[in-house]
């Protein structure tokens, strides 16, 4: 809600300057002299607003309410600082006052997230104010903008997830077809 307010009044606050602007133009020349006493107001530029917008904090408040099958997802995901391809890396912090929350943090991006139950058994947390998504399996993790149609930031591993890969390296788990020749027999 924040960001809203913010965006809005700063979309109102330009016409405004350019109108004020306007208006000294057609003053006398005591005030024109006053007027360049004053510096100008300047417009807000994009990245002056973008970085306004990153260090804006996520609001607490929220109006989802986690079942209990959603509270069992979240005791499984794997917090902590996660290495990334290409140098990135994703932080997942749980959040103490609101148990089953996370704050996933990453080059700048700052996401609150909560589980949300899959069909394929994959840890998903989610931020839909933000269209963010945070997908967890056991060897590894990807940060995705589903709003923008971004991978933010993929192959991510915590130690955990390391461990996880290197096991399966040496079992790999059985092919999903590989008992059902020998049932044929």
């Amino acid at each position: 809600m924040k960001k809203i307010a913010l965006i809005t009044a700063v979309a109102l606050a330009l016409p405004l300057a350019a109108v004020a602007q306007n208006a000294t133009a057609t003053k006398p020349a005591a005030a024109k002299a006053e007027a360049k006493k004053t510096p100008p107001k300047r417009q807000v530029t994009r990245k002056a607003a973008k970085a306004v917008e990153e260090v804006t904090p996520i609001a607490d408040d929220t109006n989802i309410v986690l079942t209990e099958a959603d509270l069992a997802v979240a005791q499984r995901v794997s917090t902590g600082k996660a290495q990334c391809e290409l140098g990135a890396d994703v932080t997942v912090t749980p959040d103490e006052k609101k148990p089953g929350f996370f704050t996933v943090t990453t080059k700048g991006l700052k996401y609150r997230m909560h589980p949300v139950e899959s069909r394929t058994g994959a840890i998903r947390l989610e931020d839909p104010r933000a269209g963010a998504m945070w997908l967890q399996l056991g060897n590894k993790s990807m940060l995705m903008n589903q709003k923008a149609g971004l991978r933010i930031a993929d192959e991510c591993q915590t130690a955990a997830q390391v461990a996880f890969a290197d096991e399966m390296k040496k079992n790999p788990p059985k092919a999903l077809f590989e008992g059902a020749d020998a049932a044929k027999k």
